[in-house]
């Protein structure tokens, strides 16, 4: 059994595989909350891989030392695609184990994986199985969050997962129009462009916000709301058979 941690910005997310299959699946408020929770305890754990897009997780990365052998994914781990990204330490971790994930279920093919969570991150794999690299946008939240901060009269509201309307009758419906609406055709128009010039792409959508956009995209797209987590399984398995 190994064990999968992916700490984003706001949840810290946790998988337990056997081979490629992904047995177990936790989501903890914090490392505090995943360290008590006794799943280290629980089960016969041999290997981790840890990825982090936060700072200052080495406190968290030792006390797992105690229990566990830890591979801390960063920039410098090996991986089995062709990172072609310009500045390879700028890149999130998420956005490379995505990558990676989606080769693993489309190899030889050309892939834009999307992730929408706190952002949204767009990662494309070529056929030649390389990262070129991709784009990044405010997610959902985010965009409810920065009319709210930079306006003085704005309210702060929350995702309507019933508001589907394009014309908002007062100033809450029109938030809520722009800024779910805006991000969906955001994701199919920049999914258009890149089937545009490569016709054969296939995307996968990924991310906390997956149920919200695949119900509304226009776009085919496939859907794995564990895509990051079992491409960073990926990575493990690739580098524990490097050392063998």
């Amino acid at each position: 059994m190994q064990l999968v941690i992916d700490i984003g910005n706001t949840r810290v997310k946790a998988a337990i595989f056997v081979g490629t299959e992904l047995k177990h699946f936790f989501v903890y408020d914090s490392t505090t909350e995943l360290l008590a929770s006794g799943i280290l305890e629980k089960y016969p754990l041999k290997n981790c891989i840890l990825a982090s897009v936060v700072n200052e997780i080495e406190p968290f990365v030792e006390k797992l030392g105690w229990k566990i052998k830890v591979l801390l994914f960063n920039a410098d781990t090996p991986v089995p695609i062709k990172n072609m990204y310009k500045s390879i330490h700028t890149l999130g971790s998420d956005r490379l184990a995505g990558a990676v994930g989606g080769n693993n279920f489309f190899p030889d093919s050309n892939v834009l994986v999307i992730d929408v969570g706190t952002c949204i991150k767009y990662n494309f794999i070529t056929k030649n199985n390389e990262y070129l690299g991709g784009s990044i946008s405010p997610g959902l939240q985010m965009r409810f969050k920065a009319m709210h901060t930079f306006t003085s009269r704005l309210p702060l509201l929350e995702v309507d997962e019933k508001w589907d309307d394009l014309i908002g009758k007062d100033s809450n419906e029109s938030i809520v129009s722009g800024a779910q609406l805006g991000a969906i055709a955001e994701v199919d128009g920049i999914i258009t462009q890149y089937k545009q010039q490569y016709p054969d792409i296939k995307v996968v959508l990924t991310g906390g916000d997956v149920n919200f956009f695949e119900k509304r995209l226009k776009n085919s797209i496939f859907a794995d709301q564990n895509l990051i987590l079992k491409g960073l399984n990926v990575i493990l398995d690739y580098n524990i058979n490097r050392t063998k």
